[in-house]
């Protein structure tokens, strides 16, 4: 092997840096979904150290190590070689060496095989090491403005129109922001199923071509975004589909106290009358008077 591909170093800027040495494990390092500066000093460091670099796609991963100078033996791990490439990385594990799982964007795990050779990695006692950072899920839910107290990461839904109905009706009720991976010639299909079945009010945005250029979160109910979509052309870049968790149903007063007495518990009045507006249709300065003479008959 020559010089090229032993120097354990990465470069930022003009600074050429020495990367020290890793303790053999399995490093599961996330990078960036777009915007190649999202990276961290310790995945920089862990990418150059580690002695073998297994990439969803080594073309794709080539260009973030050629931009930090980043010189290592590359290996292919994807869902359709994994049966194979994964006792190679094993062997490799077990021998004593250092081993970096990255996928093609984000953090490795999420919506790809790697957890397949984490287990394997747990089962023989050999060590995991999360290297965190980007996520392309936790980035369209900081960014969409809609709970994140709760929320579930769905993955894809379903191609087929009655499979992607059957597992939307299982989420239909989970109390929490869901979010989805989408492809763009997909997204106003997929919306339209949305709002069929978790209802056309239910809150929602989309996010696409998150830290990009030509980034975008849109805001809306799921018939809002049905009909944006269906009406303009074929997005273009990765999608990302957050939906705000199911509308509580006050059908009187009494469930509408109930309903901000029990938010009030968990936070400020005043953010307590904000969700209750959100989660009714009612009006906030209406809701927070409500919830003050609440607390006033409640000693509070």
């Amino acid at each position: 092997m020559n010089d090229e591909t032993t120097r354990k170093t990465y470069v930022i800027g003009q600074t050429e840096l020495a990367a020290r040495p890793l303790d053999a494990a399995l490093y599961l390092v996330a990078t960036p979904i777009g915007n190649l500066a999202d990276i961290t000093l310790r995945a920089l460091e862990t990418l150059a150290s580690a002695d073998l670099l297994a990439c969803e796609d080594t073309r794709v991963s080539r260009v973030l190590l050629e931009r930090y100078g980043i010189r290592r033996r590359t290996t292919a791990y994807h869902e359709h070689n994994a049966a194979e490439a994964g006792p190679r990385l094993i062997a490799a594990l077990e021998q004593g060496q250092s081993v970096a799982l990255i996928s093609d964007a984000g953090t490795p795990l999420v919506s790809d095989p790697g957890y397949r050779l984490v287990g394997e990695a747990i089962e023989r006692g050999i060590r995991v090491v999360p290297i965190p950072g980007p996520s392309a899920p936790l980035a369209a839910l900081t960014a969409s403005g809609l709970p994140s107290d709760t929320f579930l990461f769905a993955g894809f839904l379903p191609v087929k129109t009655g499979q992607r109905q059957t597992r939307l009706e299982e989420l239909k009720a989970v109390p929490a922001t869901l979010i989805f991976f989408e492809s763009p010639r997909r997204l106003a299909e997929t919306l339209g199923a949305m709002a069929e079945v978790l209802g056309g009010t239910r809150r929602a945005a989309i996010g696409r071509e998150l830290t990009k250029t030509f980034e975008e979160m849109r805001p809306g109910t799921l018939a809002e975004l049905t009909a944006h979509y269906a009406a303009a052309d074929t997005p273009k870049g990765e999608i990302v589909i957050c939906v705000g968790p199911p509308v509580a149903k006050a059908e009187g007063p009494a469930d509408i106290d109930r309903l901000l007495l029990s938010l009030a518990s968990e936070m400020p009045t005043s953010k307590a009358a904000a969700e209750a507006a959100r989660m009714t249709g009612g009006q906030k300065q209406a809701l927070y008077r409500r919830l003050l003479e609440l607390k006033e008959a409640n000693g509070g």
